[in-house]
């Protein structure tokens, strides 16, 4: 069996101010800094000799390629991002940063989500995709509307307790 593999959608060039800066930051971070310091650590390693026995230069190898490879998708995803700073003019509907809290409505869990670009996506801080299935059955809800999503468990059905923007 082959490794190749069909390419992925596209997601949505959307992005945060927050998550932009953030972004741009680790690309200066990847490029000024650890890039830097794997260099000198492949160069050390590449001086002691017999390369095909040392293990300390095939790591620096591998660790400098997958670094080579952020910088090159994050120079290339920062081209084309767009940065959403403002509110949309209709505060009360679900849009790209909102802000969400929703009750399943079969278990009663209320849940607080916030829709953002997939780039910032962060689990632990309820940040979701805006690619996410349960973000596109969001997008254009209102307060107590219902709707449902087809998650990787089955079809749900929620409802909206409540829709803010951070400022």
């Amino acid at each position: 069996m082959g490794r190749w593999r069909p390419p992925q959608e596209a997601s949505t060039a959307l992005v945060t101010p927050a998550g932009h800066a953030r972004l741009k930051a680790e690309l200066d971070d990847l490029w000024r800094v650890r890039r830097p310091e794997v260099v000198r650590a492949l160069s050390a390693a590449a001086a002691e000799g017999d390369r095909s026995e040392n293990a300390e230069y095939h790591y620096r190898k591998k660790q400098l390629g997958e670094i080579d490879r952020r910088v090159r998708y994050l120079s290339k995803r920062l081209e084309t991002l767009r940065v959403i700073d403002t509110v949309p003019s209709d505060a009360g509907a679900v849009f790209f940063g909102a802000s969400v809290e929703i009750e399943d409505i079969d278990s009663g869990e209320v849940h607080r989500y916030r829709i953002v670009g997939p780039d910032e996506i962060d689990a632990a801080l309820g940040w979701i995709s805006i690619d996410a299935p349960l973000a596109r059955a969001l997008l254009r809800k209102r307060v107590d509307d219902e709707l449902e999503a087809q998650l990787p468990t089955g079809a749900r059905r929620f409802v909206v307790l409540a829709v803010g923007y951070p400022t």
